[in-house]
C-alpha cells in the first residue's frame, strides 16, 4: 500500500455510473426517467456529467444526487427548469427536500391568478421532454380543447398552465384514460368558471384598481374552496365504490 498522502482515496460510493445506469437507478422513485430525459435536463445546463474519451457520459454519485432533487423539484412542486435552476444555484439539496413516503401523492402547487410566470412559452419539444407526454396524447388534448397553444413562427408553445395539465393528463393516462374521457373534467371546469364569473365580473369589470384587486383576491380564495369541495364531494363518491363490497 502506498503511503503517500498526496493520491486521492475514493470510496466506492464515487463509482461513476453510465447514464443507462442513472436511469436504472432512478426508475423505482421517478417511473417515467428516460434517457432522453437526463440528456435534456443536460442540455438546459443543470447537469454536467463529465465524458470519457470515447464521448461517454459518466455520472458521479454527485450527479446523481443533484438529478434527484431536480426530479424531485419538478414532481412534488412543480418548479420550472428555469426555478430550478436558481435554486441549485443558491444551494439547495437532496437532503433539504422531504424524502417521499410509500404511498404518498404529489401535492400540485397553487397558480396565481395573476402570476407574471403563467405567462412563460414552453416550446412543444421542451414540454414533452419536461412532462414525458406522447404527441399523440397532447394533439388530442387540443383536439378536445383541453389545451389550445400558442402559434410563433410555426412552431406550437404552450403556458405553464398548459404544460402542468398535459403532466396531470399524462399520469391519467397509464391508467388508461383518453382525451375524450377528459371532457367531463372540461365541462366542470367551464360551469365553475360560469360561476364565478356571474359573481366576480362586475367587481373585475370596476374602474377601481382597489376594488380589482379586492376580487381577484376573492376569486382566488373561492377557486380554492371550490377546488376543496370538488374533491370532497369526489371523495365521498368514492367511498361508496370502496365500501359497496364491504
Amino acid at each position: 500500500m502506498n503511503g503517500s498522502s498526496d493520491e486521492p482515496v475514493i470510496s466506492p460510493r464515487e463509482k461513476s455510473l453510465t447514464i443507462g445506469a442513472v436511469r436504472k437507478t432512478l426508475e423505482k422513485e421517478f417511473g417515467n426517467i428516460s434517457i432522453s430525459k437526463i440528456r435534456y435536463l443536460e442540455d438546459q445546463k443543470l447537469l454536467t456529467p463529465k465524458r470519457t474519451e470515447g464521448g461517454y457520459r459518466v455520472y458521479s454519485q454527485t450527479d446523481v444526487a443533484r438529478l434527484r432533487t431536480i426530479l424531485r423539484l419538478q414532481r412534488d412542486e412543480y418548479l420550472p427548469l428555469r426555478v430550478i435552476r436558481q435554486e441549485l444555484s443558491a444551494g439547495r439539496a437532496e437532503d433539504e427536500l422531504p424524502a417521499p413516503s410509500p404511498g404518498a401523492t404529489r401535492q400540485a402547487r397553487r397558480f396565481n391568478l395573476t402570476d407574471s410566470q403563467a405567462q412563460t412559452l414552453y416550446s412543444a419539444d421542451d414540454v414533452l421532454a419536461d412532462t414525458g407526454a406522447a404527441p399523440e396524447l397532447v394533439k388530442e388534448l387540443i383536439d378536445f380543447g383541453l389545451i389550445s397553444g400558442r402559434q410563433r413562427a410555426g412552431a406550437t408553445y404552450f403556458d405553464e398552465n398548459e404544460r402542468e395539465i398535459i403532466r396531470a393528463v399524462t399520469e391519467l393516462a397509464r391508467f388508461g384514460v383518453t382525451g375524450r374521457n377528459l371532457r367531463v373534467f372540461k365541462t366542470s371546469a367551464d360551469r365553475e368558471a360560469a360561476l364565478l364569473e356571474q359573481i366576480f365580473a362586475p367587481a373585475l369589470r370596476s374602474r377601481s384598481n382597489e376594488r380589482r384587486s379586492e376580487a381577484v383576491e376573492s376569486l382566488e380564495n373561492l377557486t380554492a374552496v371550490t377546488g376543496h369541495l370538488k374533491h370532497l364531494l369526489l371523495v365521498r363518491d368514492l367511498r361508496r365504490l370502496v365500501n359497496q363490497r364491504r
